[in-house]
């Protein structure tokens, strides 16, 4: 029976064991998507890459991105992980300090990784998607219940439930003060049935910190898994939502967020956005990934 090199890493912080682990299936081309997804079932993580060859001129490496239950255009864990571990494992252009494409559903996504000496590979990415918000058109009640707060808590520095997306749709929801994020009691049945039909597919919810940084939980019911403990395509969302909605016409931003701490895998993302005569024009995040395993797999029928 065949086999497959994968490596897992830890991403979006630079302490193993913590952050939102990532397998990594590399020299992929050979399987099917069915093979994919049985591969990404049996990792059990929220997601899991396989890389294969670059569809466009230019690109390093084609990354479709799995999680247990369906693959996903866009994801942010996985891109940086895959960034990191291709550039470390010398399948990237060489240096500290290097850029490149990586193809993904939503198109070509650029991608700069910056290594040191003694330090985990830090990795950012460039949203391939401009940045779009649409309302929530529910009930800020029926999301209240979902989360096990008080609708009066979903709200912060004026910000409301609303979807936002860069290539993979969220329901933001703000609350006021981070003290309520452990006090979170997620249902499942209830956001599922909230949830059906809407443009975001998961929700994830925010505060403002105390030192100019956002603390975040991020809940889904349709990806296989309850709760990330790191979310990068829905921190370019939610940096996305809050450079379109500043008052601002040219600014620069950017927001430490932090995640995962209520699940016991703190992780850190660094968010950031441009906008430009009233145009936001690039949202990115990035972060710091650090391999754990590595080994082979059979590849299923």
């Amino acid at each position: 029976m065949s086999t497959l090199v994968f490596h897992t890493l830890d991403v979006f912080t630079e302490t193993a064991y913590t952050g939102n682990p990532l397998a990594v299936v590399l020299d992929a081309d050979a399987l099917g998507t069915a093979q994919m997804q049985r591969i990404a079932r049996e990792f059990a993580l929220s997601e899991t890459v396989f890389v294969r060859a670059p569809r466009t001129p230019g690109a390093v490496a084609t990354a479709r991105i799995f999680t247990p239950e369906r693959e996903l255009p866009f994801a942010g864990h996985p891109t940086v992980g895959t960034a990191c571990l291709l550039a470390e494992l010398g399948l990237a252009p060489a240096g500290d300090d290097i850029r490149f494409v990586l193809d993904e559903g939503v198109g070509p996504v650029a991608v700069e990784v910056r290594r040191a000496a003694g330090r985990a590979s830090f990795a950012q990415l460039t949203s391939a998607v401009p940045p779009e918000v649409r309302p929530w058109d529910g009930a800020v009640e029926q999301l209240a219940a979902v989360l096990g707060l008080e609708p009066a808590d979903l709200v912060s520095e004026g910000e409301v439930p609303r979807q936002a997306s860069c290539g993979n749709p969220f329901v933001l929801v703000p609350v006021r003060q981070p003290e309520l994020l452990p006090a979170i009691a997620f249902d499942s049945a209830r956001a599922k049935s909230l949830l059906a039909g809407a443009w975001g597919h998961a929700l994830y919810v925010y505060a403002r910190g105390y030192e100019g940084d956002l603390r975040a939980r991020m809940f889904a019911t349709d990806l296989g898994i309850s709760e990330d403990p790191a979310t990068g395509s829905a921190a370019v969302a939610l940096a996305g939502a809050l450079a379109l909605e500043a008052p601002e016409a040219d600014a620069d931003w950017q927001w430490p967020i932090h995640q995962g701490v209520e699940m016991g895998r703190a992780s850190l993302l660094h968010a950031e956005a441009s906008k430009r005569g009233g145009r936001v024009i690039a949202v990115r995040v990035g972060g710091h990934a650090v391999r754990v395993s590595e080994g082979r797999i059979r590849v299923p029928a």
